[in-house]
């Protein structure tokens, strides 16, 4: 006697399959409508590059922050250059309490009086020296800062090309949807005359689902970079539904390695910083020793007692036996060379850089070059082939459907290499430190 239920399975699994697939297309249908309506809404402001760069260089507060302290160094220099205040003296000794003998005589030859203004003589030229090393500490902060907003700059290129590349594959996301939707369109058309299964109308129809699920993902990456680069160009600069302007695009760049060496030499800000840092080390030293020479307090006083009026002049010095300064002098002398020894690790480090950021930029450019020599027209040629032999019944739906992946992937790897070029040549200007390259 033959099993009911293996009777039946092939048709109970054929309404299954047809029930998953529906409920399949359905699903990517509510991914993708939601969150299209309010991206296709066109931008209130679009920004450049350039202009984003400039928006955060006057916006980011995290940059604000590190600017007051060039703020800081100038008030320390306010400090430096103040000289010691005078001291005025003063005092009434003796005086009577007693109503009866508060008069002129007792005054006169009882009480005393003492008036006095004693001020401190700096030596050794401790002031210059303050005030020099308070210069040279403001230098190395400005330095920093200039560093800062270097850094702050990479960040923002690095956002900016993510956000390029999120609108560049989201572009192709919606283009390719557009585009299978028409062999979907045609292949709706086949099945309804016979010339195509069902099957195979379902596989065609749960392969837009992928394409549905990238424009989905391409419009989430968008989003999420322009918030990112929204914080870095501070919030209150640009609104909430702004663009950006440009595309992904290779330009060759020119020179060689030893070129951006000598450049990132001369305008590195951290490495000018880390140059400046010896002479504020060796400011501070100077300044130690001068601390080192021991200050002279001169006082004059007059005095009124019995009658008799008097000067009184007193020098006043502390004899440098024991307490010469002797730790802060070996302190700052060790000091220089802990600033000579940064500098040299410092310029170590941007060579390292130009050359790692060089070799990137080199690489990238390659493997751009290799798509733009035919590999991505390979892939479009071999797609519009595959799709014409497939609605013509030449090839099969499975080769079709490969083909179309091979493109999608091609078109996908290639924008990411430009990405990638556009990223590595943000890191070469970061390493040379300036934007400005051949």
């Amino acid at each position: 006697m033959q099993n009911p239920s293996r009777t039946s399975s092939p048709l109970r699994f054929r309404c299954t399959s047809v029930r998953r697939s529906v409920w399949a297309t359905l699903v990517a249908l509510a991914l993708a409508s939601p969150l299209g309506a309010g991206q296709n809404s066109p931008a209130a402001v679009s920004i450049t590059l350039h202009q984003a760069i400039q928006l955060a260089l006057q916006h980011n507060q995290t940059l604000k922050a590190a600017q007051t302290g060039i703020q800081e160094s100038q008030a320390d220099q306010i400090t430096a250059s103040l000289r010691p205040n005078p001291v005025f003296t003063y005092d009434d000794l003796f005086v009577p309490i007693v109503p009866s003998q508060f008069n002129g005589t007792n005054l006169n030859n009882i009480t005393e009086f003492d008036v006095g203004a004693s001020y401190t003589f700096e030596r050794g030229h401790k002031r210059q020296a303050r005030m020099k090393a308070a210069r040279d500490q403001t230098t190395v902060t400005r330095s920093l800062v200039n560093n800062d907003a270097r850094a702050l700059t990479y960040d923002v290129a690095q956002q900016f090309v993510s956000a390029l590349l999120a609108k560049s594959n989201l572009q192709f996301a919606q283009r390719d949807l557009a585009s299978f939707q028409k062999t979907v369109n045609l292949s709706e058309a086949q099945y309804k005359a016979g010339a195509i299964s069902e099957g195979d109308l379902l596989k065609i129809k749960l392969q837009r689902l992928q394409f549905q699920t990238d424009v989905s993902q391409a419009r989430l990456a968008l989003a999420q970079a322009l918030a990112g680069l929204r914080q870095l160009v501070g919030f209150d600069s640009v609104p909430s539904n702004y663009g950006v302007i440009g595309h992904l695009a290779y330009q060759p760049l020119h020179g060689n390695r030893e070129d951006f060496e000598s450049l990132a030499l001369k305008t590195r800000p951290d490495l000018a910083a880390a140059k400046q840092g010896v002479l504020a080390a060796q400011s501070n030293y100077g300044l130690q020793k001068a601390n080192g020479k021991r200050d002279i307090t001169t006082s004059l006083y007059y005095t009124h007692v019995s009658a008799i009026n008097s000067a009184s002049f007193i020098f006043n010095m502390q004899i440098p036996i024991f307490d010469r300064n002797q730790g802060n002098i070996a302190l700052a002398h060790y000091g220089v060379t802990q600033s000579q020894e940064n500098e040299a690790a410092v310029e170590q480090a941007v060579l390292t850089d130009v050359t790692s950021a060089y070799q990137a930029v080199q690489t990238n450019a390659k493997i751009v070059r290799l798509y733009d020599s035919g590999y991505l027209r390979q892939a479009k040629d071999s797609l519009e082939i595959s799709q014409y032999a497939y609605q013509r019944g030449a090839v099969s739906l499975l080769n079709f459907l490969d083909a179309e992946r091979s493109y999608r992937s091609t078109e996908l790897a290639y924008r990411q290499s430009l990405a990638n070029y556009m990223l590595s040549l943000e890191q070469l200007r970061e390493a040379v430190g300036t934007r400005t390259l051949p």
